[in-house]
């Protein structure tokens, strides 16, 4: 594998897999550099739209820091602690072990784009939800 690896986000398809029962609920996400297609064993970037009423439930990552950037929309960010407003413009940024999450509270699609420090993979990044 070369040390360049470009894609274009329109030729990704939705991942397949990922179910409600799991925390991913109405969720589109795309896993845009990983470790399955660009080799990295230690970032992960992807592309996730919340249509309205869309959300990711509560849960964390012993593995990975995470963060977020909010390009469109707006709804609730989950913490350890409390659900705090998200909105167009918001970046946020989790680290390993903590909780978090997103819930489309809005009438609009909410897209992220997001990424994990430390895995290039769910299995390696580790998912957890409360119990």
């Amino acid at each position: 594998m070369s040390g360049r690896f470009r894609v274009n986000r329109h030729d990704v398809p939705i991942e397949a897999g990922l179910r409600r029962d799991e925390g991913w609920v109405d969720m589109q996400v795309q896993f845009l550099v990983d470790q399955a297609h660009a080799g990295t064993d230690d970032l992960l970037l992807g592309w996730t739209v919340l249509r309205p009423g869309a959300r990711h439930d509560r849960h964390r990552h012993p593995n990975a820091d995470e963060f977020f950037v909010v390009l469109s929309g707006q709804g609730m960010v989950y913490t350890d602690d409390e659900d705090q407003p998200a909105r167009e413009g918001d970046v946020l940024f989790t680290r390993r072990g903590h909780w978090h999450g997103f819930n489309n509270t809005g009438d609009v699609d909410v897209t992220l784009v997001w990424g994990w420090s430390g895995a290039g993979s769910l299995e390696t990044a580790g998912y957890e939800l409360p119990e």
